[in-house]
C-alpha cells in the first residue's frame, strides 16, 4: 500500500479525512471510529466542498452526463420510485432505455421524490479523487452517493446502515435525528429490515443527537447508528461517503475458509443420521468443533499459512477498491518521452508485492503477475515504497535498462510518471 512522501497516512494538508473531521487521523482512530457519532461544523473546518459537488453538478450530472441505472434511483417517504418513471431510450446513437430522463426527474422531483444519485466514486471526477484519497488513509473501500431532497421532505424512514457514513451538507438545510444502535456493529447481511420493529420503537425514543446540518457542516455515524432526516426549507443536498468497514468477522470468515484444506473436514457425516433427533448429531458438533480448534492453533503456528491468509484478505480489499485512474492516451506518450532524469511512483492505491525466485523477480498485483530479471529487485522494491523514484538513480539497473523497466510498468498499470508540484 502506498503513502505519501512522509510515509504517514493523511500527513499533509490534502488529507481527506481531516477535511471531513477536523483532526487528526489519531484522535478520529481512537476517539469515533466505529465507536460513536461525530458532528464537524463547517467552521471546524480548512474550506467548503464546493469542489465535491453543488447544486449546479447534479443539474449537470443528470441533464449532460446520460447517467444510467442503477448509478440514480428516486424514493418518497422511504418507497422507491420505478425507474420506468424517470428514464427513457437514450435515443438514436444510443440506444439503452434506462437513461435517465431530465424532464422526467424535474417531475417526479416537483412531486415530492429524494433523487439519489449512486456510485459517485466511479462518475464524479472531484469524487474520483477524493475517495481515492480517502481509501488510502483510512484503510477501507469508500462509495459516495448523493441525496437531493425537495423542500420540507423526508426521503428515508428511520434505518440504521451496514457501514459507516460521513454526511456532509453541501446546500440547504437538513435536520437528523440519531439514535444509538438496536444491533451493535451490524455485517452486510444483517440489515435494519430484518430489525424492522426494534428499528421503529427505538426511532420513538429521545434522540442521542437532534442537529441541523448547514452546507460545509459533516456529520460522522459508525454502522448501526439509527438515522432519518427531513429538509429544511429550500432543496437541501448532501453526500453520504460509505466506509465498508472491514471488522473480526471477515477475518474469520476467511479463516475458516481455509479449513476448506483439511481433508478430515471435508469427510461426510454417517450414512443414516438421524436429523429427527438433534442429540444425535450432538456428538458430531463435538467432535468438529475440537477438529476446528486442532486445526486452527496449527494454522496459528504456521507463519507462513498465517501469510497467506494475509494476503488473501489483502487481495480481497484490492477487489472492492480501484486504483487512482490512469489516462491511456496521455501514458502511452509520456512512455515515449521518458529520460533518465525523470521519475516514476507506484500508482495511487495500487496494492503490489515483490515475490522473488533464482531466476527472475515478479511484482504481483490484482489479477497479473509481471515478471521481470532478477537485477530489477532492489528497483522494484524501492518502488513499492511509494516515493518517487529517478530512472537514472535506480539501484542495479543502467539508465537504458531502468527505462525500459519504466515502461513495462506504466504499460501495466503498476507506475505512473511522477508529477513534481
Amino acid at each position: 500500500m502506498s503513502t505519501d512522501s512522509s510515509g504517514e497516512r493523511g500527513s499533509d494538508h490534502r488529507s481527506a479525512l481531516r477535511r471531513l473531521t477536523g483532526t487528526d487521523f489519531g484522535t478520529f482512530a481512537d476517539q469515533f471510529w466505529g465507536i460513536a457519532p461525530k458532528l464537524t461544523r463547517s467552521a471546524e473546518l480548512s474550506g467548503s466542498f464546493d469542489d465535491l459537488m453543488t447544486l449546479d453538478a447534479v443539474d449537470e450530472l443528470i441533464s449532460e452526463r446520460g447517467v444510467r441505472t442503477p448509478f440514480v434511483r428516486m424514493a418518497k417517504d422511504g418507497q422507491l420510485l420505478d425507474k420506468s418513471q424517470f428514464t427513457a431510450s437514450g435515443g438514436f446513437g444510443a440506444e439503452v432505455t434506462d437513461q435517465v430522463d431530465s424532464a422526467a426527474v424535474l417531475a417526479a422531483f416537483a412531486a415530492g421524490n429524494t433523487l439519489v444519485l449512486q456510485g459517485l466514486h466511479r462518475l464524479w471526477p472531484p469524487l474520483i479523487h477524493f475517495v481515492g484519497d480517502l481509501v488510502r488513509e483510512i484503510g477501507h473501500p469508500v462509495q459516495v452517493n448523493s441525496y437531493v431532497t425537495p423542500a420540507a421532505s423526508q426521503g428515508f424512514s428511520p434505518h440504521y446502515d451496514v457501514h459507516d457514513v460521513f454526511v456532509v451538507q453541501i446546500a440547504g438545510t437538513k435536520r437528523w435525528s440519531i439514535h444509538s444502535p438496536v444491533h451493535v456493529h451490524p455485517l452486510n447481511n444483517q440489515p435494519w429490515s430484518d430489525r424492522r420493529s426494534a428499528v421503529e420503537a427505538q426511532a420513538l425514543s429521545t434522540p442521542e443527537l437532534d442537529v441541523v446540518l448547514e452546507p460545509g457542516d459533516v456529520l460522522y455515524l459508525p454502522r448501526g447508528w439509527i438515522h432519518s432526516a427531513q429538509a429544511l426549507g429550500d432543496t437541501t443536498v448532501h453526500l453520504t461517503i460509505g466506509v465498508a468497514s472491514y471488522n473480526d468477522y471477515d477475518l474469520a470468515h476467511h479463516v475458516l475458509e481455509s479449513l476448506g484444506g483439511v481433508e478430515s473436514l471435508r469427510a461426510p457425516l454417517p450414512a443414516g443420521l438421524d436429523h429427527s433427533d438433534p442429540g444425535s448429531i450432538v456428538p458430531h458438533v463435538h467432535r468438529v468443533v475440537d477438529a476446528m480448534r486442532a486445526a486452527l492453533d496449527e494454522i496459528g503456528r504456521d507463519p507462513d499459512a498465517v501469510r497467506r491468509l494475509a494476503e488473501r484478505v489483502a487481495d480481497r480489499h484490492d477487489d472492492l477498491v480501484r486504483p487512482e485512474p490512469v489516462r491511456p492516451l496521455a501514458s502511452v506518450a509520456a512512455m515515449g518521452a521518458l529520460r533518465g532524469e525523470d521519475s516514476i511512483r507506484l500508482r495511487p492505491g495500487v496494492f503490489a508485492r515483490v515475490v522473488r525466485s533464482a531466476d527472475a523477480v515478479s511484482v504481483v498485483v490484482r489479477a497479473k503477475t509481471v515478471t521481470m530479471p532478477p537485477q530489477c529487485a532492489e528497483a522494484l522494491d524501492l518502488l513499492l515504497r511509494g516515493a518517487p523514484c529517478r530512472l537514472d538513480a535506480l539501484t542495479g539497473l543502467d539508465t537504458d535498462d531502468a527505462l525500459v523497466v519504466a515502461r513495462r510498468l506504466i504499460r501495466e498499470g503498476i507506475a505512473v510518471p511522477a508529477v513534481e508540484g
